[in-house]
């Protein structure tokens, strides 16, 4: 199971199309109820679900409006008892005005109009860890986390101030340097990221897509995305692509869980 935003969502569809092309004539369902997809091989027991959940923790509706709850999470529930979980969230902690889907954040009783987002993201996730330490069984289940799929609508991250944005990209960036360091430097929510799990009991084995997807200031669909040339699209990633690569990881870091080596 995906669990995440739009970025998750991304994911869940590459892999779902990379099984389908590795077995072209199995028959399998697709299934969308609320917000859990399902893509489903009946011949293999397989199941591969997206769960959207753009924060992880709750946003819970009051007297007041909605409430973003950074110490509550309730939506886990649906997160029991799967053989794997691949987090995200990150894109959505940035939104605001009209985009913003919470009125105001609470954390125990305190109730506050705003924080720093970069505050509010770290206690985010350090409830995410504490449900993961106390509800799931390492022999049973294996956890990821996807890590922070970074957008491309500044052209000075990459040495280009003349792009304000992703369109009319058509290379990944390279550093002529002859190294892969992508001149923004660290994206400031993957050291978030980074330091949480670092700090966890229980095994979470961090994708760490941010440096690579950095790079692909061409993988975006651009003026192609949603709105044609009425809106662009600099955050998602065009498929194939970009989280194709992501997968690749995810499916060596899986036969390294699962296969063991031969005596």
């Amino acid at each position: 199971m995906f669990v995440g935003d739009s970025l998750s969502l991304n994911q869940w569809q590459s892999l779902t199309c990379m099984l389908h092309v590795a077995l072209p004539h199995a028959k399998y369902s697709s299934v969308r109820t609320g917000g859990l997809s399902t893509f489903t091989f009946p011949a293999y027991g397989a199941k591969v679900m997206f769960s959207r959940n753009a924060f992880l923790v709750d946003i819970v509706s009051t007297n007041h409006g909605a409430a973003l709850m950074l110490d509550s999470i309730e939506g886990g529930n649906l997160w029991k008892g799967i053989d794997v979980l691949v987090f995200n969230t990150w894109h959505w902690w940035l939104h605001r005005g009209r985009q913003q889907p919470w009125n105001f954040i609470q954390v125990g009783k305190a109730t506050y109009r705003d924080m720093d987002r970069l505050v509010a993201y770290e206690k985010a996730l350090s409830t995410w860890a504490k449900w993961v330490e106390s509800n799931v069984d390492p022999a049973k289940t294996k956890v990821f986390f996807q890590g922070v799929s970074p957008d491309h609508m500044n052209g000075s991250d990459w040495r280009e101030p003349n792009a304000k944005n992703c369109e009319g990209q058509k290379e990944p960036f390279f550093n002529k340097r002859g190294n892969y360091k992508y001149p923004a430097g660290p994206h400031p929510a993957q050291l978030v990221v980074e330091k949480v799990i670092g700090a966890m009991s229980k095994p979470v084995h961090l994708l760490d897509v941010t440096t690579l997807s950095q790079l692909r200031k061409d993988g975006h669909p651009s003026v192609y995305g949603h709105g044609g040339h009425r809106d662009l699209d600099c955050s998602h990633w065009c498929l194939a692509g970009v989280p194709d690569t992501w997968n690749q990881l995810l499916y060596a870091a899986l036969l390294k869980s699962y296969l063991k080596p031969a005596s």
